[in-house]
């Protein structure tokens, strides 16, 4: 039987947000329902910048957040504040919007390739959520956020021999797509849910592929061109 072309991938790193849950809006609202506090358009400034650099951790958002935007260290227990608050505002909505058609599917499809996610979100938080959600087991390379950026997890994981070549980068975000270049990895960009606005003039002279989900990696033909 032909194989799909995914499946000669050793390695299947993918972002979380925005790829496995469609979770990018539920993010995109906490950032702004947990700085409105300090003015609204201080919150659709933070809003906007959060949307230019998807991907990102939280941790280096809040630090920007005051650093850049408010033009100020924050204060005693300010930042653990509004972290414990933007988590609250999320949790529920990881726990119940929607995962991704195919998954289960595409993991059958590629038996001998080994899956890892890699994403901005706060590790524990992730990997609590994965775990409630009947979606741990898929990833045996582990599941991977923040506070460590993705440059650094990458380049620690591909050191450590968890990310086997050839090895390829599944993401939604001008983010996801440099640091996975900067670890030697293949990209596919996913555009079902991306915050990404002008992902279509970044990528087409870069000539990197994009499919709209995963459900799509499911439906490739043996050796059809999936750009």
């Amino acid at each position: 039987m032909p194989i799909n072309p995914i499946a000669e991938y050793k390695t299947l790193v993918f972002d979380c947000d925005g790829v496995i849950l469609d979770s990018n809006r539920i993010k995109t609202d906490a950032f702004y329902e947990a700085t409105v506090s300090y003015g609204e358009d201080v919150a659709s400034h933070f809003v906007e910048y959060h949307r230019q650099h998807g991907g990102i951790s939280r941790y280096r958002k809040f630090e920007y957040f005051f650093s850049d935007i408010l033009g100020r260290s924050a204060d005693d227990g300010e930042m653990n504040g509004l972290l414990a608050e933007y988590a609250r505002l999320v949790r529920g909505g990881l726990l119940s919007c929607k995962v991704t058609e195919g998954l289960f599917e595409l993991k059958a499809l590629t038996p001998d390739s080994r899956w890892l996610v890699v994403s901005g979100g706060d590790q524990a938080e992730l990997r609590e959520v994965f775990t409630e959600r009947n979606l741990f087991s898929l990833f045996e390379g582990g599941i991977y956020g923040g506070p460590d950026s993705k440059d650094e997890i990458l380049s620690r994981e591909t050191s450590n021999g968890n990310i086997r070549n050839s090895a390829i980068f599944i993401g939604d975000s001008r983010y996801d797509y440099e640091s996975s270049t900067r670890a030697g990895l293949d990209f596919l960009f996913i555009t079902q849910w991306t915050e990404f606005r002008e992902w279509r003039d970044y990528f087409h002279p870069h000539k990197i592929p994009f499919i709209d989900s995963i459900k799509n990696l499911t439906e490739i033909n043996p050796g059809e061109n999936y750009e």
